[in-house]
């Protein structure tokens, strides 16, 4: 018994999730600067650390993380709409 994945397969001709060259290469774009938002933000929080408090520093540790958390939310949706456009 097939699933209902494999018959949307079928149907589709075997093109279910493919994209164009296009679409792909705004999505490693979009990958690439993801990354290096995050590598900014943890560069400039290493840097506030040094001279940080040391009980300040699981607080700020939580607040990096919850922008890290940001930044890869923000740039999956922009991942999407990529995919999603027709």
């Amino acid at each position: 018994m097939k699933s209902a994945y494999e018959r949307a397969l079928e149907r589709s001709g075997g093109a279910l999730n493919e994209l164009s060259p296009e679409k792909k290469k705004e999505i490693a774009e979009l990958d690439v600067l993801c990354r290096s938002k995050i590598a900014e933000a943890e560069i400039t929080a290493e840097n506030k650390m040094k001279n940080m408090d040391p009980e300040k520093i699981d607080e700020f540790r939580e607040a990096l993380a919850n922008e890290i958390r940001s930044i890869r939310d923000r740039y999956e949706a922009k991942k999407q709409a990529v995919r999603d456009r027709r």
